[in-house]
């Protein structure tokens, strides 16, 4: 086994984007020669929102690396790219990889990310049954999607309708089975909600909420058909859209706490405080909450990134950042701010057209989200205002003669 003399040295286990603006952030602080970045995947790290769009759509996208592997040298980083880190010993402060390789750490950073969800008692092999969340589930959901007429994808969260406007795009025919009683329960209010899923009917889209699917049907090495509410379906190509689980294999198998997620401090600490977690694997407390949040977007992994960058170089500051995502969902560009309350007002802004607006959402006279669909402008003001701690007053916020700037 090669064991190198890294007593000084940050290793960061997981090359998506937190562990790349991670790299980015230490570079530039001038500790690129102390990183490693150790990756499952043989590819540099890239970028992830794509896959689910562009990419599925034409044949000749390449992944969109973060950097060039120049980069990588130029900043003295060291990547072992295909050599997955395999153990983690606590008390050596050494990480096991793949190849026999042990890195020696004074920091640890887990971003190992998070693994779709399947369905269990179906087989992983099968010739048309996709998920997708790494560059090989992409690759291989785009030669499917050529090779098929018809797609039904599992879930009617952000990748499965993400996945089923692009696929309705290339001409298939689309349906989406979701099991909730409605489209994105966890994500959305069920005003947007609404929206969202009469704008994918109309697009000719047969979405299905409140269904149950289960009762496989196999014919050799593909799925023939699924029973839907007690009723046989045949299948051509299916995709699951089921969500995610937080990889934290290697950290339980260290001892690490962990409950959805490794569980960490407002500095990003583990409960060693050697190894921090960050991004989609990272269990953190809510800021000015009661709440631990494990939040899956690129502005988390970005900000997670800041934070542990601060705790490493010895002045560290509680991540207090404002989460927002998105999701380009055909027509459709949703984009959110903030954290929905459990309750409260919630107020419509109208936008430039019917299907241009925002929601508001107040509890008591104080803003705390803000959902917005083809209305970039109104969404960065309003992550403006949400970050500032304004709260305009409601008739006013909800004129849309009154450009939200104004409140700020």
């Amino acid at each position: 086994m090669a064991t190198s003399d890294l007593s000084d040295a940050i290793v960061i286990v997981g090359g998506g984007h937190a562990g790349a603006a991670l790299c980015a952030l230490l570079a530039g602080a001038g500790l690129g020669a102390r990183t490693h970045l150790v990756c499952a995947e043989a590819e540099l790290p890239y970028q992830r929102p794509p896959l689910s769009k562009a990419f599925l759509k034409n044949a000749g996208d390449t992944l969109q690396a973060h950097r060039n592997e120049a980069w990588y040298a130029e900043q003295g980083i060291t990547l072992h790219r295909g050599d997955p880190a395999l153990e983690i010993d606590r008390v050596r402060r050494v990480v096991r990889l793949g190849s026999g390789t042990a890195l020696p750490y004074a920091w640890l950073v887990l971003a190992t990310g998070a693994v779709a969800r399947t369905l269990p008692g179906l087989p992983a092999t099968l010739a048309n049954v996709a998920v997708l969340r790494s560059a090989a589930d992409a690759h291989r959901l785009r030669q499917q999607l050529a090779d098929a007429a018809s797609v039904t994808v599992l879930g009617g969260g952000f990748i499965g309708l993400e996945v089923a406007a692009t696929a309705q795009a290339l001409g298939k025919r689309v349906t989406v089975l979701e099991a909730a009683p409605r489209l994105l329960q966890r994500s959305l209010s069920p005003e947007l909600a609404e929206h969202v899923l009469a704008t994918h009917r109309a697009a000719g889209i047969d979405v299905r909420v409140g269904v149950q699917a289960g009762g496989f049907e196999l014919a050799g090495e593909r799925l023939a058909a699924l029973q839907v509410d007690g009723r046989r379906e045949s299948v051509d190509l299916l995709v699951m859209g089921i969500g995610a689980a937080p990889e934290t294999g290697l950290a339980e198998a260290a001892g690490l706490v962990c409950s959805n997620g490794v569980v960490v401090d407002a500095n990003l600490r583990s409960s060693d405080p050697a190894i921090l977690a960050i991004g989609d694997a990272a269990s953190f407390p809510e800021p000015g909450g009661d709440r631990r949040l494990r939040l899956e977007s690129v502005q988390n992994a970005n900000d997670q990134a800041r934070t542990a960058l601060a705790t490493i170089q010895g002045t560290p500051e509680p991540y207090r950042a404002l989460p927002w995502f998105w999701s380009e969902q055909g027509s459709m560009r949703l984009q959110m701010a903030g954290l929905m309350p459990a309750d409260g007002t919630r107020l419509r802004r109208p936008g430039a057209t019917p299907a241009s607006f925002s929601l508001l959402h107040y509890r008591g006279d104080r803003l705390t989200c803000v959902e917005s669909v083809n209305a970039p402008l109104d969404h960065m003001m309003a992550r403006k205002l949400l970050e500032a701690g304004r709260s305009p007053a409601p008739e006013l916020a909800c004129d849309p003669a009154v450009p939200l700037k104004q409140h700020l």
